[in-house]
């Protein structure tokens, strides 16, 4: 009898050890998967917080930025200044004297500027520097020549302080500061009256992706690169967040499979 009962305890008690083993680990996982669940919610709904503050959604209402961007398309904007807007930055602006509703151009000139068109190349002149406008990609207009130009009109403006000269990249079909060459600004538009930077492409989902920076400005004196915000960082920490926070919920469930077996 003594024999027997202390093997049932000894059984027991080996038994009790494993799972409480067993038990401390899963503790622990528990744990840790708890804490992935926490980082990633903080960095998705960061991301989204933060985005919803900086940023503000527009829908592209014409052709005339094709085919940075298409008419239908929702854009993405960094609300900015418009003392932070530099050459080659595509915003969103409205002006009273353009029909004071959201437009959307590629800013060619800041203050001091003299932009032109075109050099022998067809090229648009800044501050007499030809620049390389690839973004054009078909949209830049024929001459009779039948070579491509920055615009089929000729033209020469100075740029007055604090004003934005303003060019659609379809530039055939597209109104802009061409056409206000005879304001009194010489076609510019108050800098204040930026809205936002466009940074992305949110719908169609075909086209959804950050806009592309140019470097088409380097070469002007003074130039700079188009500005960046944060719009692509904060994507990244957004999916990041998801990731964590599947696969922190998804340990438990696996973990009982796992002991399942």
């Amino acid at each position: 009898m003594s024999s027997s009962s202390g093997a049932v305890t000894s059984t027991t008690r080996s038994g009790t050890a494993r799972r409480s083993t067993s038990g401390g680990g899963g503790g622990i996982g528990h744990r840790v998967s708890g804490i992935v669940i926490a980082v990633g919610s903080v960095l998705f709904i960061g991301s989204c917080v933060w985005g919803g503050l900086v940023y503000r959604p527009y829908t592209v209402p014409t052709s005339s930025m094709a085919p940075t961007v298409q008419p239908g398309d929702k854009v993405v904007a960094q609300k900015i200044s418009g003392s932070d807007v530099r050459r080659g930055d595509v915003v969103v602006f409205q002006d009273k004297l353009w029909g004071n509703q959201p437009l959307v151009k590629r800013v060619v000139g800041i203050g001091g500027d003299t932009v032109q068109c075109c050099d022998a190349q067809g090229r648009l002149l800044v501050n007499g520097t030809p620049v390389d406008e690839t973004y054009l990609q078909g949209g830049a207009p024929s001459g009779k020549d039948g070579a491509s130009r920055a615009s089929i009109d000729s033209f020469r403006t100075r740029v007055p302080a604090g004003q934005l000269f303003l060019l659609g990249d379809n530039r055939s079909v597209s109104e802009d500061s061409r056409l206000h060459l005879a304001d009194a600004e010489g076609g510019s538009v108050p800098a204040s009256d930026v809205k936002a930077r466009v940074d992305g492409i949110a719908w169609p989902s075909s086209r959804m992706g950050l806009l592309p920076r140019t470097s088409a400005f380097h070469s002007v004196p003074g130039g700079s690169s188009p500005g960046q915000g944060p719009l692509g960082m904060l994507v990244v920490a957004a999916i990041v967040g998801v990731v964590l926070i599947l696969g922190g919920a998804a340990y438990d469930p696996l973990a009982k499979l796992l002991r399942r077996r």
